[in-house]
């Protein structure tokens, strides 16, 4: 049996420590920045962040996954859902790049039906 990690724990908060979700304001659109793996685990924190950021009905959520180490598809299904929760009111945007995210979509064909960008200045620029 090896030692526990106290960095893989949980926090005082109830979630592990392999995330940090924020939410971050550009004007009216919300920005949730997601850093860690991204699991079964961790994705009731996400889906929290993203309960709060709809809240405020902004016009556009982008869900910003640059510092995602691990996209699990417990992750995967939070921003399914997440598309679905915003309705017609907010539109939802992904930004993920490279193997860990934008690659995972493409393979289960999530690419088909979220928006995808490279950039977060992609993501809240297009169509604008």
């Amino acid at each position: 049996m090896q030692p526990s990690d106290p960095d893989r724990g949980p926090r005082a908060s109830g979630f592990p420590a392999g995330v940090t979700v924020k939410i971050e304001y550009h004007g009216q659109d919300a920005v949730v920045v997601v850093a860690g793996e991204l699991d079964v685990l961790t994705a009731p924190k996400l889906d929290e962040q993203i309960s709060i950021a709809l809240e405020t009905e902004p016009p556009l959520l982008v869900i910003d996954l640059t510092d995602v180490t691990f996209l699990g598809s417990a992750g995967m299904t939070s921003l399914v859902t997440a598309h679905r929760m915003a309705g017609t009111a907010t539109t939802v945007r992904i930004v993920a790049s490279g193997r860990t995210t934008a690659r995972a979509m493409q393979i289960v064909g999530l690419d088909q039906q979220l928006p995808i960008y490279a950039t977060l200045g992609d993501a809240v620029s297009a169509d604008r």
